[in-house]
């Protein structure tokens, strides 16, 4: 007999929706950064956007359904999910330094989004009301997630930003990335790497940063 799971779909919805919106900022900064470094790939199949729909339409599983699974799975402790931008190969052969602002922008967006719920956290520290009460949980699941997604993201490994951003800044590494990518396992290397570097980072971060709003 298979024991039912437990689910908590309040924060399965709350962990979806963050993931949906952070995924959504994190790809269309790279589909603008692209446009403004002269690729318009991205911006002609409508990516250049904060609507959520472009980017689900060009990988629904990876945007909803993976994360979906992977929150009911773990009851709400997990949130795994991947979405992507159309890049003009050429383009970032050509123009190594802006491809790898392009890279560079995904990570650099949820930043900004984990600033802005850090920032949130600071003003509601000590929320008096149901509404603060909801304002603090959204904001949490905000900082988390992205302070995640942007560490996750820099391990420079394809597929992940990380080695976008090395290669494009120097170049001579091309023929190694290269060969990376041809290689159908080096996805697989790139998330067990990122499941066991990027805790070492996170973690203390996340620490600091809870600290930083206690002494609030």
């Amino acid at each position: 007999m298979i024991a039912a799971v437990d689910v908590d779909w309040e924060l399965v919805t709350l962990y979806l929706v963050t993931f949906i919106i952070s995924t959504t900022v994190h790809e269309a900064a790279h589909a603008l950064f692209a446009k403004l470094g002269g690729d318009p790939t991205a911006y002609r199949g409508g990516q250049v956007s904060l609507n959520p729909w472009p980017h689900i339409r060009r990988e629904p599983f990876g945007m909803v359904l993976f994360p979906l699974i992977s929150l009911y799975a773990s009851s709400g402790d997990s949130c795994i999910g991947f979405a992507s931008t159309p890049i003009d190969p050429f383009w970032a052969y050509r123009h190594p330094r802006r491809a790898a602002l392009m890279s560079a922008a995904g990570p650099l967006a949820n930043m900004l989004l984990a600033a802005i719920a850090f920032g949130v956290l600071a003003a509601v520290s000590h929320p008096e009301s149901g509404t603060g009460e909801a304002v603090s949980r959204i904001a949490r699941a905000f900082l988390g997630l992205n302070v995640l997604l942007c560490l996750f993201n820099l391990v420079p490994l394809p597929p992940l930003d990380g080695a976008g951003v090395v290669q494009g800044l120097v170049p001579q590494l091309r023929p190694l990335y290269d060969a990376l990518r041809s290689q159908q396992i080096t996805a697989f290397i790139a998330l067990l790497v990122g499941i066991k570097v990027v805790p070492l980072v996170y973690w203390p971060l996340m620490h600091w940063l809870e600290h930083a709003l206690a002494r609030r």
